[in-house]
């Protein structure tokens, strides 16, 4: 009777096995919070984009017939009279990579549920992000007044302007986005909106004891920081 009854709960044999067996949440996302999982749902789908990016970009630039703009050149700084290449670049790199650090941090400090350590860390994580983006601006507006446009630029391939603001754009738009949503946890985990004693309920607040928003945005930084290292291997450095 046993028996019988194990056989008519097993899981169909093959891709309908697999399918059914994904297909119960019960089993596969029961202990994952709904917030992680739309969290890693999303990175994937942005990975595909920020991946059809870089795809493109280096097929204009093997495609095309006109030279390619060296990058040490065009992103190198006069610094007290010296000629320095990628100095800028190289400085917003080690900024997102130092703020992947801090960002962890927060995130072993909120799983401790050490609210005014989590809280700093945060705010240093964006004041990092905000530091970067900045220095992206000073880049953009660098490029512009030298003549660079999404339609040409006077150092080569016109592609070179179009793939640039299309690339770094997007990227600076997510940076921003991180920025201003940690801000907003920092100043909810300070005041304890996620704490058992408190009755403050708004957004990004779901369960109380819980500093799941806290591991969220970091999946999102840490997605962030490492999308730019691709970025900076790619077009930076090639």
């Amino acid at each position: 009777m046993a028996q019988t009854a194990l056989e008519n709960t097993a899981l169909p044999k093959g891709m309908k096995g697999l399918a059914s067996d994904w297909a119960s949440d019960q089993r596969t996302f029961k202990d994952v919070p709904w917030g992680k999982a739309m969290m890693w749902i999303f990175l994937l789908s942005d990975t595909f984009i920020f991946s059809i990016f870089l795809l493109s970009y280096m097929t204009v630039r093997m495609s095309t017939n006109i030279p390619w703009p060296n990058a040490s050149e065009v992103f190198a700084l006069e610094i007290a009279g010296h000629h320095i290449p990628l100095i800028l670049i190289a400085i917003m790199t080690f900024i997102l990579i130092t703020s992947s650090g801090t960002m962890a941090m927060a995130v072993k400090f909120g799983y401790e549920r050490n609210r005014k350590a989590t809280a700093i860390l945060l705010v240093v994580t964006a004041i990092f992000g905000a530091s970067f983006v900045g220095m992206q601006a000073f880049e953009w507006t660098k490029l512009i007044s030298e003549g660079v446009r999404p339609w040409g630029n006077p150092f080569g391939a016109p592609q070179f302007g179009s793939t640039f603001f299309m690339i770094t754009g997007f990227h600076g738009t997510h940076v921003s986005i991180g920025v201003i949503f940690l801000f907003i946890v920092a100043r909810k985990v300070w005041r304890g909106d996620y704490d058992d004693d408190n009755d403050r309920r708004g957004y990004f607040t779901s369960r109380k004891g819980k500093y799941e928003i806290v591991e969220i945005m970091g999946l999102y930084w840490h997605f962030v920081d490492l999308v730019w290292v691709f970025i900076f291997a790619f077009f930076y450095l090639w």
